[in-house]
């Protein structure tokens, strides 16, 4: 068989398995949205199935070899099909060390846990959680020891997964410097005058009407309906690949702004998936580069475009028809402060922009201490109580909106969070780049023509795949190293005049 022979063989296999890993997220998504709570046991062995089928398949030892003989004669590969190969390879290496039956405990487990936590937050209840949190640590632990390079700690291991290149050392000097530079200018902003602020949240905000201008909102930007869609969950999070990208939301009657900025958020992950190169589908090259990357689509839609006051200048007056009663004498200039105030706040999701990135210091520090053993999982509440006291100055009156508020550690993605303050560093200099390339983008906003920001994204990010690493690809998007300095000039530009700096 000849060398393009078996990369057509390895790539038709590599689709297949992929898309045993779309039946497996489709499953995933039905557990969060429709699934009734009897159906956990059931659905937790049909995942534990479905993942065991892909470990199996991709670890096999024909497409194992396929691979290797690939990887050897590279150099006499074209340049598409060297990116998927050196692709594929960086994550079959790690996967081949790790045993099915360990992997297929860990999906079994982690819907049980997922499960768990849903009732725990619904009842404040960590201790109920807190073994099936100890579990997870355990297997992940497990995973990361098994499938790690020599000398790799567990939690680069576990960092990689998400991001690739990260480590510890790197991420905790990329937030320390983040910090260094937020906290000041938070202090700047609490200590000026308080901006004067409609009381919008002791007013109802009907959660039908809610869905439908958010609908309305995401069909703008350019969320494609004939393939995507929206549905509810007790946890926001976007699932699916091109032709079924599904978005999920939650509402709440007295604050429009978890779900209307949710589901621009959720909408700005889904316009990532939407925006892939479709004759790459199912290969690395049809997928997004990495978790801080696509997080950085979704910050960008949901504040930068979303929360700026172009965009309010043209929605303004569509928001107050859809809420007479809530929006009654409060001019656009005041709904504009309320979705823009800097305030330490209880729950990440809904926190400002420059806060935020706090709330992801705090759980990096939490979980890398979990991780590395000196902080027991029954110790968590406490420790996250305190953290949010010192860098947020919040008393955390209770789990459900403390420790227990995230998904993620119910799954197991330990090392994620990280991700979301690259996102935002990302997500700055994309825009700003996208405004020197575009122009005006401001004006555009307030006209509603967002496909040149769409379509500048899908040339410069989308359709890129995993060609370049996720810092290699920012840079050549923006002609600079990714920094903190974009992110920071846009926070001074936004909030100097709502706060008169």
């Amino acid at each position: 068989m000849g060398l393009g022979e078996i990369y057509e063989s390895m790539i038709e296999e590599f689709k297949r398995i992929g898309r045993l890993g779309q039946i497996a997220g489709l499953l995933h998504w039905d557990q969060q949205v429709n699934m009734p709570p009897k159906g956990i046991e059931a659905r937790s062995e049909q995942l534990a199935m479905m993942q065991g089928m892909i470990h199996g398949r991709i670890t096999d030892p024909k497409f194992v070899e396929a691979l290797g003989e690939l990887d050897a004669a590279k150099d006499k590969l074209d340049e598409d099909q060297a990116v998927n190969v050196r692709e594929i390879k960086h994550e079959v290496d790690k996967l081949v060390k790790v045993p099915r039956d360990l992997v297929e405990e860990i999906s079994r487990h982690t819907a049980k846990s997922s499960g768990a936590w849903v009732e725990a937050r619904k009842n404040s209840d960590f201790g109920s959680f807190a073994p099936y949190l100890e579990r997870m640590v355990e297997l992940k632990i497990r995973e990361a020891k098994a499938k790690g390079a020599e000398g790799e700690s567990v939690y680069d291991t576990m960092l990689d997964d998400f991001e690739k290149g990260m480590n510890e050392q790197k991420t905790a000097e990329i937030l320390e410097d983040l910090r260094g530079r937020l906290v000041p200018f938070i202090h700047r902003v609490l200590d000026a005058p308080p901006p004067e602020v409609p009381p919008l949240t002791e007013r109802k905000w009907p959660i039908q009407a809610q869905r439908e201008f958010g609908l309305k909102l995401i069909r703008d930007i350019g969320f494609d309906f004939e393939g995507g869609r929206q549905d509810i969950s007790a946890h926001p999070f976007c699932t699916g690949e091109l032709g079924d990208v599904r978005i999920t939301t939650r509402f709440y009657d007295n604050d429009p702004r978890p779900s209307l900025f949710g589901m621009l958020h959720e909408s700005g992950h889904a316009l990532y998936e939407q925006g892939v190169d479709p004759a790459h589908l199912l290969t690395p090259l049809g997928s997004s580069v990495s978790l801080g990357v696509h997080e950085s689509q979704s910050r960008m839609w949901e504040n930068l475009v979303g929360r700026s006051l172009a965009f309010w200048k043209t929605y303004y007056p569509d928001l107050q028809a859809a809420f007479p009663e809530a929006l009654d004498g409060v001019p656009m200039e005041g709904f504009h402060r309320f979705v823009n105030q800097i305030k330490g706040s209880l729950i990440r999701v809904e926190a400002d922009e420059a806060t935020y990135n706090l709330h992801i210091v705090l759980r990096f520090e939490i979980e890398r201490d979990l991780i590395g053993g000196s902080l027991a999982v029954s110790d968590l509440p406490a420790a996250w109580n305190a953290k949010m006291k010192e860098y947020l100055d919040v008393e955390v009156p209770d789990d459900a909106q403390g420790v227990l508020q995230d998904v993620h550690w119910s799954e197991g993605y330990f090392g994620y969070f990280p991700t979301y303050s690259l996102g935002n560093l990302f997500s700055a200099q994309l825009f700003e780049a996208a405004g020197e390339a575009i122009g005006d983008l401001p004006a555009k906003i307030e006209h509603r023509e967002f496909a040149p920001l769409l379509e500048w994204l899908r040339e410069n990010v989308h359709r890129k795949g995993k060609r370049h690493d996720p810092r290699e690809l920012v840079r050549l998007a923006t002609g600079r190293e990714p920094s903190a300095e974009a992110l920071m000039n846009y926070l001074e530009a936004k909030f100097a005049p709502i706060y008169g700096l």
